[in-house]
């Protein structure tokens, strides 16, 4: 039984963060592990609800007072097993989800302070590793049926991760050098360090995963010979066609870039550096090369005036990155004004996700944000490459589903910008010759549809995560991983059935 008056003992807490001036210098992960006596204190706020509505806020159905009490107790084998019987990868979420099972927590009705539901998780993740190691499962009985999964993002993972145990022979092809899709080159080291991939990817090679990088599907390998080799395939490419701004004036000048491109030159550039490689040229001391994009035109932020449009978590984790390459200054632009500090229940009931202020690690180490603002112009430097950029205020409002932005009328000024990043979202997953190929098209999202059995318009062809739902969380991408497993599983005629947290049409909570 739960302690009841725990979350009266004791005040939400969070471990400290490293130092600013250690943090930047270096591009290890911000957060030092709690420490047990933290942790223990923290799982003993969970109440043990009699409706856990924490449950419904994570699309995985994590069984979370289950595994704060065990941690409460100090029965730390049990909540290693409690939480990976719901999750193939916490060590993955509890860095980079932003928790909307706290955003549900009961704690947290009426501006209450929730179970820091989050950092439990991932000092469970981290424990499961220094008492053993992330050991194997691998399956007894094969099944002889084979399954194609084409990213190796979380979803894509999640879904071999399942089908391996299951017993069916899986290959996972990745077109990256890589295995890892975002969370290898578009996550920065200092939110996950890639030690955690290597760990968890060493498992899955150990259940018999396969693993061919280097491979872009419909190019190097053709959907029919696929549909040869295998009994199913899996779609798991993820949504990486970034909004672009195509109308501002100045777009095509020289240091102008999609954020994203920033973030995976940044990232190859310390893992060159991490192994042994050092890439084009020093970049200091405690730094890695310059960032560079595959021609060699530099996208580093060494010494630059930085402006990032967009105030999510790419624009943050852009700005965490230019503080670690050294800017000379960044201003971050968000279209919407500055949102309040906390619930507003009229227009975000408990417990729904709230719209809030969102302080990330990265604000707090420099940079200015600036709400309620839009570009108007690149601004030339006369040689075809950005000096600056021409904002002004705007009122943002909807009218029949679309979005109007109306500029203040005298409101424009100028920011020093040497280096551009947008941050200003996805539009679904790229256009590429597999999905010709495999006859799948995309809707009017940039997304590919999935039947109720997780299949696309083609027969045994399946698709799960951002490429499905389009930009999303690390949550959702894992929870649609193993849901299609399971819907893989049984169009094999396998024996049993394996988990299915969600369906293609399961939405976030939300006020209707």
């Amino acid at each position: 039984m739960p302690d009841p008056n725990g979350f009266l003992r004791y005040d939400r807490r969070l471990p400290a963060r490293r130092p600013v001036p250690v943090r930047i210098s270096d591009w290890r992960e911000v957060y030092p592990p709690a420490g047990e006596e933290l942790i223990r204190e923290q799982a003993t706020r969970c109440m043990d609800c009699g409706i856990p509505f924490c449950h419904d806020g994570c699309p995985l159905g994590n069984r979370i007072p289950d595994w704060n009490d065990l941690v409460r107790t100090g029965n730390w084998d049990a909540a290693v097993e409690s939480l990976h019987a719901t999750n193939n990868f916490p060590e993955f979420t509890g860095r980079l989800c932003p928790a909307p099972c706290e955003a549900a927590c009961v704690l947290g009705i009426g501006g209450g302070q929730p179970v820091t539901i989050k950092q439990v998780e991932v000092e469970i993740a981290d424990a499961a590793v220094a008492r053993g190691g992330l050991r194997p499962r691998p399956v007894p009985a094969p099944t002889g049926r084979s399954v194609a999964v084409i990213g190796s993002g979380p979803a894509g993972l999640a879904a071999a991760q399942q089908l391996a145990r299951a017993g069916h022979a899986v290959t996972v092809y990745e077109r990256d050098d890589a295995i890892g899709g975002l969370l290898r080159y578009g996550i920065p080291d200092f939110k996950l360090e890639k030690q955690h991939i290597d760990r968890r990817l060493a498992q899955l090679a150990a259940e018999g995963v396969q693993f061919r990088t280097g491979v872009d599907v419909g190019v190097d390998v053709t959907a029919e010979q696929l549909r040869a080799e295998h009994d199913a395939v899996l779609l798991a490419c993820g949504a990486l066609q970034g909004r672009d701004t195509p109308e501002t004036p100045g777009r095509q000048l020289r240091g102008v870039h999609q954020a994203m491109t920033h973030l995976v030159a940044a990232n190859r550039a310390v893992a060159e550096a991490a192994a042994g490689r050092p890439g084009v040229a020093a970049g200091g001391a405690g730094r890695p090369a310059f960032a560079v994009l595959p021609d060699g035109t530099p996208i580093d932020a060494a010494g630059k005036h930085v402006v990032i449009i967009g105030g999510g978590d790419t624009a943050a984790d852009c700005l965490g990155v230019a503080h670690r390459q050294g800017a000379a200054g960044v201003h971050q632009l968000d279209l919407y004004p500055e949102p309040p500090q906390t619930r507003d229940a009229a227009r975000d009931p408990w417990p729904t996700w709230p719209w809030v202020l969102r302080t990330y690690p990265a604000h707090e180490e420099g940079g200015e944000r600036v709400f309620a603002v839009a570009v108007q112009e690149f601004v030339d430097d006369g040689t075809g490459q950005v000096k600056g950029v021409r904002i002004a205020e705007v009122s943002v409002e909807k009218r029949d589903g679309r979005r109007i932005v109306t500029p203040l009328p005298g409101s424009e000024r100028e920011l020093p910008a040497d280096l551009v990043l947008l941050a200003i979202g996805f539009e679904g997953t790229e256009q590429q010759p597999l999905l010709e190929q495999f006859g799948v098209r995309r809707n009017a999202r940039g997304a590919v549809d999935a039947r109720p059995d997780w299949q696309t318009d083609a027969d045994g062809v399946f698709v799960a995560g951002d490429m499905h739902r389009g930009a999303s969380l690390i949550v959702w991408a894992i929870a649609e991983g193993r849901a299609a497993a399971a819907a893989i599983h049984s169009y094999l005629g396998g024996v049993g059935e394996l988990p299915a947290p969600v369906d293609p049409a399961r939405q976030p909570l939300a006020a209707r």
